[in-house]
C-alpha cells in the first residue's frame, strides 16, 4: 500500500478482556472460514463438471460465510440500493481488508486483486477458491489483464475491483485509475454489460478515531486484524449501491466511464 497522509494510529495495549475477545472471535471466524472452504470445494466437485468455469452456486456459500463472519466480529452493515444482478463490473472505494467481507456479504461477486494477494498465507488460498482474478500491476500487461476480465464477463460473472489502486484511511475517495475500465468496453462482450458504482463508508465505534477502520500506509495486516478482533463494541459500515452504468453508452471511452463512476461513488460517500 502507498498512502500520503496522517500516520497510522499507535498499537493498543491488550488487557485480558480484549485477549479473550480476540480468541473467541478469531477462533469462531477461523472455524467458519475452514468449514465454508471445505463446503465450497466439495460443491465445486459437482459444479465444475456441470458448469465449467462458471460458478452459479458456490458464490452463495461465500456470501453466507462472510455474513456469519461479520456477525461474529460485531460489525453491523447497512445496505442502500441493490446490487445489480447482471454481468459486468462493480467499482468501490477501498478502506481495508474488511471491504472483502462487507461486499461479499451482500451478493455474489468475484474480486479482482493484485497478484501479490495470491501468495498471502491463508488468504491466497481463500481468494483462489472463491474465483478471484489476480493481476500483476506492471506496464505493458493491460491487454493481457483486459482479456482475462473479458473471459470472466463472457461467463456472465460480476467482477469487483478498487480503482483507487490502494486502501485509505476511509475518510476520502482517491482519484480512480482508468486502465481496468477498458475491459468492459470490448465489442465482443455480451449485451448489457454494466458498471455499478459502490460506496463504502465506515463509522467508527463511539469514542474512537474516525479513521478506526482504515488500513493504509505502513500498517501491517496482522496488527490491524488484532485491533478489529479486540475492540469491545464495533461501529457500522454503510454500503451504497448506485445506479448501474451502461458501459456501451460511453463509446469506448474508458476515462469517461471511470470519471462517471468515480463521481457517483463520491456523491454516495458524502451522503449522510
Amino acid at each position: 500500500m502507498t498512502w500520503i497522509g496522517p500516520p497510522p494510529p499507535p498499537s493498543e495495549t491488550l488487557d485480558m478482556p480484549a485477549r479473550l475477545r480476540i480468541a473467541r472471535r478469531g477462533g469462531s471466524i477461523i472455524t467458519i472460514l475452514v468449514l465454508g472452504l471445505g463446503l465450497l470445494l466439495l460443491a465445486r466437485l459437482i459444479e465444475r463438471p456441470l458448469y465449467g468455469q462458471a460458478r452459479p452456486v458456490t458464490p452463495w456459500i461465500t456470501v453466507g460465510v462472510c455474513r456469519l463472519s461479520l456477525r461474529i466480529l460485531g460489525l453491523s452493515r447497512t445496505v442502500r440500493g441493490d446490487a445489480m444482478d447482471r454481468p459486468g463490473g462493480q467499482v468501490a472505494n477501498h478502506v481495508s481488508w474488511l471491504d472483502v467481507l462487507v461486499l461479499n456479504a451482500t451478493a455474489p461477486v468475484h474480486f479482482v486483486a493484485k497478484a501479490e494477494v495470491a501468495g498471502w498465507a491463508g488468504i491466497g488460498h481463500l481468494a483462489r477458491a472463491t474465483g478471484t482474478v489476480f493481476i500483476a500491476r506492471r506496464r505493458g500487461e493491460a491487454a493481457k489483464h483486459g482479456a482475462m476480465l473479458r473471459d470472466r464477463l463472457r461467463l456472465r460473472q460480476r467482477l469487483l475491483f478498487f480503482p483507487e489502486g490502494t486502501s485509505t484511511d476511509g475518510l476520502r475517495v482517491l482519484p480512480f485509475k482508468t486502465t481496468l475500465f477498458a475491459a468492459f468496453l470490448g465489442g465482443d462482450l455480451p449485451k448489457g454489460i454494466s458498471v455499478q458504482p459502490v460506496a463504502l463508508r465506515y463509522h467508527a465505534p463511539r469514542g474512537r478515531d474516525r479513521a478506526f477502520y482504515g488500513w493504509w500506509g505502513d500498517m501491517d495486516l496482522g496488527s490491524h486484524l488484532i485491533r478489529m478482533l479486540a475492540v469491545r463494541r464495533h461501529g457500522r459500515v454503510v454500503v451504497t449501491y448506485g445506479s448501474a452504468l451502461d458501459a456501451g453508452a460511453f463509446g469506448g471511452d474508458r476515462k469517461a466511464l471511470a470519471r462517471t463512476a468515480e463521481a457517483a461513488v463520491r456523491e454516495a460517500f458524502d451522503t449522510p
